[in-house]
Parts: C-alpha cells; structure tokens; sequence
C-alpha cells in the first residue's frame, strides 16, 4: 500500500461537493485522515467566489494513472466541466499531490505536483496533516517547508466546515 495525498478544493457550493468527495474518498480508499479545511481567495483569477480547500492522505494499491482518473471522474461527476478553463471557479477539484516517495512521470502524470512548493492552500494543509513527512524530491518536512514559505500575497484562513457532523479535523 502506498500513502497517497490530494489535494481538494471547491468555490461553488463548496460544502455539498466537499462533501460528496470526502464521502467518495471514504467509499474507495483505506485510512484516509483529512487536514482541517482553510478558505482562501482564488489564486491565479480575479473572478471567483474564495475556495475551501483542504488535503486528504489515505492508503492505496491503485497505480498512479487509476488514481488520476478515479480524480477526474469524481470531478466531473460533481458538476467540472473538462474544457472549462484553467482560472475559472470549480464544484470541485480534485489533485494528486504525492504517492508515496515516487518523483518523476507516471501514467503522464508529474510527482510530486509542482502547487505543494507554490500555493499556501497546498502547503499549509499539507504540512498541518503530515508535518513529518518528506518532500520526495528533496527530503525536506513539509512542516520545515511551510516554516519557510512566503504566504503574504496568499491568505488563508481556517473555515468552519462539517462533515459527518464533525468539525475537521477529526480525531
């Protein structure tokens, strides 16, 4: 099994399709543990609700094309159009950060995603879930990572988000 990270994201009705994707990691995956949810304002675009973001870590044995697809498809099924352009608001947005220790292209996918050394949104969730884990490029803790990174242009705050009538994180 290995331990594989995405990130989650939502500006458009963000509680229901946060919801429907952490219900569908829960149905698909084992162990899945969840950072708390921030709210930030899009990145990138000027035109936009603020996102509710957050990362999900869980074990898996599917390889790293079936989880980008297992991605994709739970986006569109919660409303993503496929041609909808890069800075544009989304129902939902589902990405694969990190599996395991792998570094490099996979399934034409790139490990890890570029967005964990770029966007506080990543990072900050990232670090707070798994703050002893290692970068697999570099071997640095996110936690160090994120002591280190520069979020003044990229606010973000913590959001009062419920899931299964818990605030996360759980635990």
């Amino acid at each position: 099994m290995a331990l594989v990270t995405v990130s989650i994201g939502s500006n458009i009705e963000r509680d229901r399709h946060l919801t429907a994707c952490l219900d569908a990691l829960t149905e698909s995956f084992a162990n899945l543990r969840l950072s708390r949810v921030y709210e930030s304002e899009p990145v990138g675009f000027e035109d936009g609700r603020n996102f509710y973001n957050l990362v999900a870590a869980f074990d898996s044995d599917w390889s790293v094309g079936e989880l980008a697809a297992w991605c994709k498809r739970l986006e569109f099924a919660n409303g993503r159009q496929p041609d909808s352009p890069k800075f544009s608001p989304r129902t939902l947005d589902v990405d694969l950060l990190t599996v395991d220790t792998l570094s490099g292209e996979y399934d034409g996918i790139s490990l890890p995603r570029a967005e964990i050394r770029h966007h506080a949104f990543v990072l900050k969730p990232l670090a707070e879930l798994l703050p002893d884990a290692c970068h697999p490029q570099d071997g640095q803790r996110y936690a160090e990572l994120w002591a280190r990174f520069d979020a003044a242009d990229q606010a973000l705050w913590p959001a009062a988000f419920m899931w299964r009538g818990r605030r996360l994180p759980l635990g």
